[in-house]
């Protein structure tokens, strides 16, 4: 056994982000996964650059950096399930796998056979997974459903950005299309959830995951601040809703996160910063009476943190056991001495580019550790390793196919 999943096939139909996350994340856990392209395109992240991948010369190698990152493992099938050459192929895939992901709008698979109600017929065990924007059925069911929009349609970007009226106010986008991979977190827990499902029973079923359930359901707290009050809450840049002081400060030389989460270490940061009065000033004494005096206590706080350097402060509030850290970019991201501790990054062979440097799963296994094998396929590069060895296709076959287009 190479991996906790390697007993497993995934027949991956997704593109782009959500459905190519969490197949990424079964592949790292040794599930083998089939990823099925459309010839001569592939994935639309395929053409999503630059960045693309350089090869040993500096050169372009056509692999965007977007796709790179959320195909990890898997092996890639061009062909197309237009053709009726192409939905067998599909149906033939499907009956000996484990688990089928796919990401088209709503009854998109129907009309080439290849929905839920036509694969469980030919394989009951099969788990069926769907991610659409808005889920399979309601109003919305039928519209296209995109990370930004979803990040505004699910509440995000109504507590994400400065305040209005403050300088760069109004809502903002989170860096990253987190909509999308909220999604394909969620389809992981659920893929294995129905697994271990049928592990009890033999039955397959489907699953039925939305881009806006998943957004919706990941503002946890904030859902709850209006659920409880009946109040929305606002935008307040980096300042927490619910703890103060845990937000960013300005330093004299860049800034600072302040995550101050209980009296005690409000108490120590303040004997740090030359203020130890703060901490018994009634406005101030409970985490309850900085949040209610938010608008009191942080002019009197900004100052202070000025006073020092970012790195200063960062070493003694560490000392003083006061959470806080940097604001680091990238670069200084895969510096870090416990990034790099950690293995986040990793260096694949790659067929067109030599070595492709990719970002390490967070799991950590004791007994099934995870196990890289394999960097993002070439478009099509398994086509033939995949019909020959699970469908027994011969040579003569293989070519007929791909001068119809059926295979690329």
């Amino acid at each position: 056994m190479s991996g906790a999943l390697s007993h497993l096939r995934i027949l991956d139909l997704s593109r782009v982000l959500a459905g190519p996350w969490c197949t990424q994340n079964l592949a790292d856990l040794g599930a083998e996964v089939i990823k099925v392209e459309k010839p001569g395109s592939g994935d639309d992240t395929r053409a999503w650059g630059p960045p693309y991948l350089k090869d040993g010369a500096g050169r372009d190698t056509g692999e965007s950096a977007y796709y790179l990152s959320c195909n990890r493992g898997k092996k890639s099938i061009a062909l197309d399930i237009t053709q009726p050459e192409g939905q067998r192929i599909v149906r033939e895939l499907a009956r000996q796998s484990d688990v089928l992901v796919e990401n088209y709008k709503v009854g998109g698979l129907a009309k080439y056979g290849l929905d839920w109600d036509s694969l469980r017929a030919i394989n009951p065990r099969l788990v069926y997974c769907s991610i659409t924007g808005f889920g399979q059925d309601g109003p919305y069911a039928g519209r296209a459903g995109y990370d930004f929009i979803v990040q505004g349609m699910g509440g995000l970007m109504s507590v994400t950005g400065a305040p209005d009226g403050a300088p760069g106010g109004g809502p903002q986008k989170v860096g990253v299309a987190v909509a999308d991979l909220f999604t394909g977190m969620y389809a992981t827990v659920a893929v294995l959830a129905a697994l271990t499902f049928r592990e009890r029973t033999g039955q397959g079923q489907r699953i039925d995951l939305s881009l806006l359930d998943a957004q919706v359901a990941m503002l946890a707290n904030q859902n709850m601040n209006f659920l409880a009050s009946g109040q929305a809450p606002a935008r307040r840049g980096n300042a927490h809703p619910n703890i103060v002081p845990y937000q960013t400060f300005a330093t004299a030389d860049g800034h600072v996160i302040l995550a101050v989460g209980n009296d005690a270490q409000f108490r120590r940061f303040c004997e740090l910063a030359g203020r130890a009065g703060l901490a018994d000033d009634e406005r101030f004494a409970s985490n309850r009476a900085r949040v209610a005096h938010r608008d009191a206590l942080i002019p009197l706080l900004e100052p202070l943190l000025r006073s020092r350097t970012t790195l200063a402060w960062v070493d003694a509030l560490e000392a003083a056991g006061v959470p806080c850290g940097p604001i680091n970019r990238l670069n200084e991201v895969f510096a870090d001495p416990q990034v790099q501790h950690r293995g986040m990054r990793i260096d694949l062979p790659h067929p067109s580019a030599g070595s492709v440097p990719l970002v390490a799963s967070p799991i950590r296994l004791s007994a099934s550790p995870l196990e890289y094998a394999a960097p993002p396929p070439l478009l099509g590069q398994h086509t033939n390793e995949i019909l020959q060895q699970l469908l027994g296709l011969p040579d003569e076959e293989l070519g007929r196919l791909r001068d119809a287009g059926a295979i690329g």
